[in-house]
């Protein structure tokens, strides 16, 4: 079964994206697209398919596109070109208030540096999503301090971010994420601000979890280490474009590109 699927899928910031994707279609390069029209693109006519309960992992340099492919899942951004659909919703036809409640119950997000509200403690900042979804504050208190116990922070439900280490921090958010019971959850380079020890023991975390609630995940990498621990299949972004999709293994036995090559030898 499909959880999330993108079909002809392009961004493209500037004033005549139109003018872009014309040239896109001739086989123009994203620089070269970029020095004759000032456009730029983040991605070029993308369709995948991520089954329900995958750990999918989105590959590729710094401006490759996959941070903004991820955000066209929950509309933070918005497709020029081409449909998304989650769930057989296709989120590009929602209006504000089908889209705001779509937030809050179908996509949740750990965003890379926390996002975290500093003047709130763990515990609040656990239980904001849950105020969001006007559950009740006896709940929310109860759900959250739950949340807290089970990524490993009881005893630190009155403390602010500014307390804790980054560690904790993104435990935080992780709880955070999870406390709505959304079915998909989006990762964005969720270990990239953790040393070594932490980043593995949160990776521990998110596949002991991802496994108990049989979640499907979408989490955006740069280190192939943490794609080939953690991924169920893997993409790998080049220039805005779908280089591959498949397994590591089968990204090893047949690379499409060098840029694919490159990532895969570098997961050993």
């Amino acid at each position: 079964m499909t959880a999330i699927s993108f079909s002809s899928v392009s961004k493209i910031y500037g004033p005549t994206p139109e003018a872009a994707q014309h040239l896109l279609t001739q086989g123009l390069t994203k620089a070269e697209v970029q020095a004759r029209t000032q456009n730029v693109v983040a991605l070029h006519d993308i369709t995948l398919d991520i089954a329900v309960g995958e750990l999918f992992v989105i590959m590729g340099r710094s401006g490759s596109g996959k941070s903004t492919l991820l955000r066209t899942i929950n509309r933070l951004v918005a497709a020029t070109r081409g449909t998304v659909r989650v769930n057989d919703t296709s989120i590009d036809q929602l209006d504000a208030a089908a889209l705001a409640q779509f937030r809050k119950t179908q996509v949740s997000m750990v965003f890379q540096h926390f996002g975290l509200l500093p003047h709130k403690t763990a515990l609040e900042n656990i239980a904001f999503p849950l105020s969001l979804q006007g559950v009740p504050a006896p709940e929310r208190t109860e759900r959250a301090h739950r949340w807290l116990n089970r990524v490993g922070l009881d005893g630190f439900a009155d403390s602010l971010p500014g307390q804790l280490s980054s560690g904790m921090c993104q435990r935080i958010g992780l709880a955070r994420a999870l406390i709505t019971e959304a079915p998909i959850l989006l990762m964005d380079e969720p270990f990239a601000a953790l040393d070594p020890l932490t980043r593995r023991e949160m990776q521990d975390e998110v596949l002991r979890l991802k496994a108990e609630l049989n979640k499907t995940v979408v989490m955006i990498s740069h280190d192939p280490v943490d794609a080939a621990r953690m991924a169920t299949r893997m993409a790998v972004l080049h220039d805005g474009r779908l280089a591959q999709v498949g397994t590591l293994e089968s990204l090893r036995q047949n690379p499409s590109t060098r840029e694919v090559s490159a990532f895969v030898a570098a997961s050993s």
